[in-house]
């Protein structure tokens, strides 16, 4: 087994939730934030967070016994080949493909959640016509949040 050393989160951003491990979006990204929970470098991240909640939900893992599997230092096809094993719903390769597809056109829906985004996108980069989906929301605020510029 190789022990995967963490990402650096106050440093850089974890990889994007387009990012797709076993056909899944976010899954990348929480093991991203869990390695670096782990390790203490989590900066502002947060592990299990609404979004990582989406993810658990569907693939039907529990956060803790995720965390006890990074913990031991497996890589992410070790942790797919567990979650694949341990997954209380099984989802198949078609519904995964079509769960990560919505998942990354998803959008904010009631009216708090587009409060927010609209602020944010306000506050990222006003200037921009091509910001709908959550993720292309996450995406820019790691870009600006590590020195990106407009």
């Amino acid at each position: 087994m190789t022990i995967i050393k963490p990402t650096d989160l106050t440093q850089r951003p974890p990889r994007s939730p387009r990012v797709r491990l076993g056909g899944y979006v976010i899954l990348s990204r929480m093991l991203d934030k869990c390695r670096a929970l782990l390790a203490g470098t989590l900066g502002e991240y947060r592990y299990n967070c609404p979004m990582d909640q989406q993810w658990l939900g569907f693939a039907g893992i529990d956060p803790e016994a995720l965390k006890q599997q990074v913990a031991a230092g497996k890589g992410d096809g070790e942790i797919l080949a567990w979650i694949t094993a341990n997954s209380s719903t099984q989802p198949t390769a078609s519904l995964i493909a079509v769960w990560s597809a919505c998942q990354e056109q998803r959008v904010p829906m009631d009216l708090d959640a587009r409060e927010f985004f609209q602020d944010e996108h306000k506050r990222l980069a006003p200037e921009r016509q091509d910001l709908a989906a959550w993720f292309d929301l996450l995406d820019l605020d790691d870009y600006f949040t590590f020195g990106g510029k407009p």
